[in-house]
């Protein structure tokens, strides 16, 4: 089927009414998209789509349409699963569950080291060819030794080494950011140095390897000032952060477990940095770190709710009405955050049928109830935000529209 988007305006061209062209071109449907705008659709590098193993808080189907829903058609779920990916007999279930996507492009990770454990090396030769790249994401490997071994891997197979960089022995029972809510709410602390330590020791052996490295969901000022150095230097670094990290700040936390995650939410110097990494570079792109759980697992306050808020649905429309329209980024530079840069980092596929069309001028409220995911904790519940998905094409095909 070919797509004329009646009304709408390609970003990237400035063309009225562009058409978008699947496998069948002879056959054309009109599309009456009058006042939106057609931008590259998105690629998340962080989500969790939870099978197999762990369906009853997502499924590839949940998690798919979630996607397609929020404008994204490339997504690389993470290892956390049961069983891990961590060989080629396991990695075989996670693409049994994805199966032939109707939706979107699915491209999983490998796990680093066995069952996420941080002690042996994964089959990374045997999974290379099938994974987008290898991370142990929910756990930092712990072991200089382990991540070097692995480092020294990834390089020899032409692959790009993830890193949920936390150093465990800092942690200290800690849940949210180690700031000033925490103190005045009797609340155990996660302090930031327990993610830029990790990622201190990680840029030394990058720059021992050679090996191709990216740090997954930075959420704190001096992470930032480490990644640019290291940039600087030359090094072969990326890095991602997360809608929440870049919106919301301790400040903002209430004692509700869909203000939990990690990295937590933490003070607005880490906010600014991360904005201000994003202005020069240094942060290369933004991903969801979409986690859904229970309704139950999420119900027990900052202290006891699982880690984890998901964001497929709500990451352009909350970026674009807090970042975009008060002028700290071009729509043009959230479209390169959220599409181009991943893409070109992971080598995720580019298809020029690949479109999310937005109304920008809809404003409405966030909510839940109406997600595709079956994880529904979110802290931007309640917002008001602009930018509606009305449709969203894969390869030129049609996986969503309102």
């Amino acid at each position: 089927m070919t797509y004329l988007l009646k009304g709408a305006v390609d970003l990237k061209t400035g063309e009225k009414s562009p058409v978008v062209t699947g496998e069948d071109k002879t056959n054309v449907e009109i599309l009456n998209l009058e006042g939106c705008v057609a931008v590259p659709a998105f690629a998340d590098v962080h989500v969790h789509f939870r099978e197999p193993g762990f369906s009853y808080k997502e499924t590839i189907e949940t998690g798919a349409a979630a996607a397609a829903a929020g404008g994204f058609t490339a997504v690389c779920p993470m290892p956390n699963l049961s069983p891990v990916p961590d060989s080629v007999k396991n990695l075989a279930a996670e693409q049994s569950c994805i199966g032939e996507s109707p939706k979107i492009r699915i491209i999983p990770y490998g796990a680093i080291t066995i069952g996420r454990q941080g002690e042996t090396l994964s089959d990374m030769e045997g999974m290379a060819k099938d994974v987008v790249a290898f991370t142990d994401d929910g756990s930092g490997v712990q072991n200089d030794g382990v991540m070097l071994a692995a480092m020294e891997r990834a390089k020899s197979l032409g692959k790009i080494i993830c890193a949920h960089c936390e150093d465990n022995s800092l942690l200290n029972g800690g849940y949210i950011h180690d700031g000033e809510y925490a103190k005045a709410h009797g609340h155990a602390g996660i302090c930031s140095e327990s993610e830029y330590k990790q990622i201190e020791r990680d840029l030394e052996l990058v720059k021992n390897t050679g090996c191709a490295y990216h740090v997954c969901h930075v959420s704190a000022a001096e992470s930032v000032d480490l990644i640019r150095k290291a940039k600087q230097a030359g090094l072969n670094v990326s890095c991602e952060t997360a809608p929440h990290y870049l919106v919301l700040t301790e400040n903002d936390l209430q004692g509700d477990g869909r203000f939990k995650m990690n990295p937590p939410i933490r003070a607005e110097r880490d906010r600014q940095a991360l904005i201000d990494g994003i202005l020069d570079g240094t942060v290369d792109m933004i991903a969801t770190d979409h986690a859904p759980h229970s309704a139950e697992e999420k119900a027990k306050g900052l202290k006891e709710s699982a880690m984890g808020v998901v964001g497929l649905e709500t990451a352009f429309p909350v970026l674009y009405t807090h970042l975009v329209k008060p002028g700290v980024l071009t729509l043009e530079k959230l479209i390169e955050l959220m599409s181009t840069n991943p893409r070109k980092r992971f080598g995720l596929p580019e298809h020029p049928g690949d479109v999310a069309v937005f109304d920008l001028s809809d404003e409405y409220e966030v909510d839940p109830a109406a997600f595709f995911s079956m994880g529904k904790s979110t802290p931007f519940a309640g917002m008001r935000v602009f930018g509606r998905c009305m449709a969203t094409f894969c390869g030129g095909n049609l996986v969503w529209r309102r």
